[in-house]
């Protein structure tokens, strides 16, 4: 890659029977895949990766974009093609490299995914609004967000991180006990570093693909697995619903009483499903 920055783990067993790349999701960074990573490993050169601007990437400065990180990313490790696997905007960034190259993507999964070009509900952004930013006073948010408050209260990251967590992690309609101690602590250090590092460093745009994937799903050529956790946000729901119907020949399979990270909440089901379809659209 020109820019080295970009954290990546990857393991392999002896003779891979194919490369599968995991892109997590927004609100958390490579870790969240630990299980899939290690399961999957058992067959497949897998790697997994922090986007710029999270985990232990460099910072993402200027004008950012994500599905040509991970290509680039990809021609580093000479990586000719692979199955890639995306948890919520993970998920959209994997469609847009879909799309972008699609001879270099032998299989999709998309897990609680975003969808680049999607027009969000309105009900959900104002539930965001109510339930996650109202946690931190709103002169205080917006000096966060647009990055001249100086100092960052460290409570006030912990606050949002906790409250974002319980709206998405677990679900608008579940409590915090919905998710078991070490998954909600994991998913809120998780995020928690995400916004710090969103309110302490340098600011980027995003540049997605144009057109938008959203107008684009009936030219995906990858097979297609949808994962949708049926606790999680109803419009991240209904994303999930525009995949399975708008990517050809897609399949889509739903978990109960599960939120916006299954590969964290539900690992062991996630991973067996994603063994599940890898073995059959790969043939090995």
């Amino acid at each position: 890659m020109d820019d080295p920055g970009i954290a990546y783990e990857e393991t392999s067993p002896p003779a891979p029977a194919g490369t599968v790349v995991l892109v997590h999701a927004g609100v958390a960074d490579m870790r969240m895949w630990d299980h899939q990573f290690n399961t999957l490993s058992e067959r497949y050169r897998v790697i997994r990766y922090d986007w710029r601007g999270h985990g232990r990437s460099s910072d993402a400065d200027g004008v950012v974009c994500h599905h040509e990180d991970l290509l680039a990313l990809m021609d580093a490790l000479r990586v000719d093609r692979a199955a890639l696997v995306g948890c919520s905007m993970g998920g959209a960034y994997a469609v847009e490299a879909a799309l972008a190259a699609p001879h270099r993507v032998a299989a999709l999964a998309l897990i609680c995914s975003g969808l680049s070009g999607h027009q969000w509900p309105r009900e959900m952004l104002e539930q965001a609004a109510e339930r996650v930013h109202s946690s931190v006073p709103p002169d205080r948010l917006a000096h966060y967000r647009a990055g001249t408050a100086g100092e960052v209260d460290p409570a006030d990251v912990r606050a949002m991180a906790e409250a974002h967590t319980l709206w998405q992690v677990a679900g608008p309609d579940r409590s915090r006990d919905a998710l078991p101690e070490p998954v909600w602590d994991a998913a809120v250090e998780m995020c928690r570093l995400v916004f710090e590092r969103s309110w302490t460093g340098p600011k980027s745009t995003e540049r997605h693909l144009t057109p938008p994937a959203a107008t684009r799903l009936h030219e995906v050529t990858a097979p297609t697995l949808v994962i949708n956790g049926l606790s999680d946000v109803p419009g991240i729901q209904e994303v999930s619903g525009l995949l399975a119907s708008g990517i050809p020949g897609a399949r889509r399979f739903d978990l109960p009483e599960t939120g916006h990270l299954p590969p964290l909440e539900r690992p062991k089901e996630v991973s067996d499903a994603l063994t599940t379809f890898l073995r059959e659209v790969l043939g090995a």
